[in-house]
């Protein structure tokens, strides 16, 4: 996990990333006493639990348990990869990573933040010829046409791309950016045969489109003259940091309330999503200028447990539902379809009905293959020969991808119903029609995940977690005394192990660094909770003699209790009766010796 960087990377990038500052860009820290607190943002509550230490730079909530350090927070809060946290983090904290040494690395990095940079300052051009050029003013029609506010223009950083032939050429030369790697944005062409270049964007509304981290990375561009040879939406082509079928538009202010709602409402426009952000339904998204793909799906799944698709009522929104099948069923996620009612799309539904009604439009969507046989009979002649056909082939098609045969046959049935035939007969067409189409059903097996049964954490366990973490001073004696088999808990006994370790090696730089080299969240978890109370420790060389006494003696216990069961076994030899109870013996002498490391019970047992 975290190995892509060096430690002395993430010590540095962490150095420059007090846990306070950061967590506090993302909610809002009361003080409580040395500490922080907020409601947690993993799980829902009403009391603030969800507390951060500013001297050991962790956090911990006491309500879901989950903890860790300040790359653990950006992880789990923007729900992205380890190296992808701490990458965020250095670039808030203005560090440069190591970078491959390999030169054609070096260079394909340094094109990403040169065209990173581009598109940013365009951005900046196209929002000021928006808000203050004259020739923006047919753009600026045009949003009050469709009931764009000015704040949705600012936060999703709307603009207008004049209608000339060079106005980007001349900008980008004013910048002095090169025209080969302006070509390489997308945003200028080259002229055929000449060396003589264009502008791609011309007299069009601009939406700039953001990865997760909310940097511009492209644009897509809707025309506004009425020229019906006109394509209505250009798009940037694939670059370098720009792949348009692993990209959404909106997913940067989305993200949040996708997670929060584990449920993803997908549009087809970026007006659409516009109207319902602002509306209030924000967990919404778009795909950029394509069908949804599996890599779509992929992201998608990061963020929800299910999908929603709420494409345009016209056949081609309908179609292109219907099509997002495939991709959505391989990443898991649980499809719903919202049937906007015609002649509506979501922007035009919200205008005419309000955000609350569209909240129960997307309530009440129906399950995919509900929605899909209804669409079907629609389409579809049901009293005909040639229409019946259609639905069971199609039908059939369709269910059988999911490889569920509970599935496959509540949808024999629910067609049997709407075709007025027994579902026996359906059940058999069903079965004809997937071996016509190869689409044989995959064996469904019950899927049990088998968990090691957990021993719970008993209080001198506890006790001793707080003890490695919180009395540094103590370590030497605990190294010396303490012998980590006699932990029950498998993970404290892991910690126990790691922590022993890093004090014999003399590198412990304290817990924030310690959970770099935590590979569980149950861990992180245990660790953090233990250290973030801040109540000194009464008496703590008699505390730690005392609880790892206990430790000790609960270890002999459990090995006499499993002696004692192995000496009632019938037909028990005298030799193995006689060594069980010299190591019973030699078991409660050890108990009542002074704590002393204990040695390996000898013999099988």
């Amino acid at each position: 996990m975290t190995g892509f960087f060096s430690q002395a990377t993430r010590e540095q990038v962490r150095s420059a990333s007090d846990i306070v500052d950061v967590i506090g860009s993302y909610l809002p820290l009361k003080r409580a006493g040395a500490n922080f607190v907020a409601l947690c943002p993993f799980h829902k509550e009403k009391s603030p639990s969800f507390n951060v230490n500013p001297h050991k730079q962790i956090f911990h909530c006491f309500g879901c348990h989950k903890g860790g350090d300040v790359f653990t927070f950006v992880k789990e809060y923007e729900n992205i990869p380890f190296p992808d946290a701490v990458k965020r983090l250095a670039e808030r904290a203005k560090i440069p990573l190591e970078m491959d040494n390999n030169p054609a690395q070096q260079q394909s990095r340094h094109l990403k933040d040169v065209l990173l940079q581009i598109h940013e300052q365009i951005t900046q051009r196209w929002q000021s010829a928006l808000a203050n050029e004259a020739a923006g003013q047919i753009a600026r029609d045009y949003l009050v046409q469709r009931g764009v506010t000015e704040e949705a223009i600012k936060l999703f950083r709307l603009g207008y791309a004049p209608d000339v032939w060079e106005d980007t050429v001349n900008w980008s030369r004013s910048k002095g950016f090169d025209p080969v790697v302006m070509e390489q944005s997308g945003l200028i062409l080259r002229k055929e045969g000449s060396d003589h270049y264009y502008d791609r964007f011309r007299g069009r509304l601009i939406f700039p489109i953001c990865d997760e981290q909310g940097r511009v990375i492209g644009f897509s561009g809707r025309v506004l003259s009425g020229d019906q040879k006109t394509a209505k939406y250009v798009n940037s082509p694939e670059t370098p940091i720009f792949t348009k079928g692993k990209v959404f538009f909106g997913l940067d202010k989305s993200k949040r309330a996708l997670l929060e709602a584990q449920s993803a409402i997908v549009c087809e426009g970026q007006l659409d999503l516009i109207a319902c952000y602002m509306a209030g339904v924000q967990n919404m998204v778009a795909p950029q200028g394509t069908a949804l793909t599996a890599d779509h799906a992929r992201i998608l799944k990061r963020y929800a447990e299910e999908v929603v698709l709420c494409f345009d009522s016209d056949n081609a929104g309908q179609n292109a539902a219907v099509r997002s099948l495939d991709s959505l069923l391989a990443s898991g996620l649980a499809i719903r379809v919202a049937v906007v009612p015609a002649p509506h799309d979501p922007d035009s539904f919200i205008k005419e009905y309000g955000g609350e009604a569209f909240k129960e439009l997307v309530k009440k969507a129906s399950g995919f293959f509900d929605y899909y046989l209804n669409r079907l009979c629609e389409t579809n002649d049901v009293a005909s020969d040639k229409g019946r056909l259609i639905i069971l082939q199609e039908m059939a098609e369709a269910v059988y991808k999911t490889g569920n045969v509970v599935l496959i046959d509540t949808y024999a049935q629910k067609t049997a119903f709407r075709l007025g035939v027994p579902p026996e007969a359906v059940r058999a067409e069903f079965r004809k029609a997937s071996r016509s189409k190869n689409a044989t059903p995959l064996e469904v097996e019950e899927a049990i995940e088998i968990k090691p049964s957990k021993v719970p954490l008993n209080t001198p366990e506890h006790w001793f977690l707080k003890l490695i973490f919180l009395q540094e001073e103590g370590m030497d004696w605990i190294h010396a005394h303490l012998d980590p088999n006699w932990i029950q808990h498998l993970t404290v006994r892991q910690i126990a192990v790691m922590r022993l370790a890093v004090h014999a090696q003399g590198t412990w730089q304290g817990v924030a660094t310690f959970l770099n080299d935590c590979e569980s969240e149950e861990m992180r978890s245990l660790i953090t909770e233990a250290s973030s109370e801040e109540r000194p420790i009464p008496n703590p060389t008699q505390q730690m003699n005392d609880i790892v006494l206990r430790l000790r003696n609960q270890f002999i216990e459990r090995q006499m209790a499993v002696l004692a069961q192995e000496s009632g076994k019938p037909g028990l030899g005298d030799e193995e009766r006689l060594a069980i109870l010299v190591q019973q013996q030699k078991l409660r002498q050890l108990k009542r010796q002074p704590l002393t490391p204990l040695a390996e019970p000898e013999g099988p047992f």
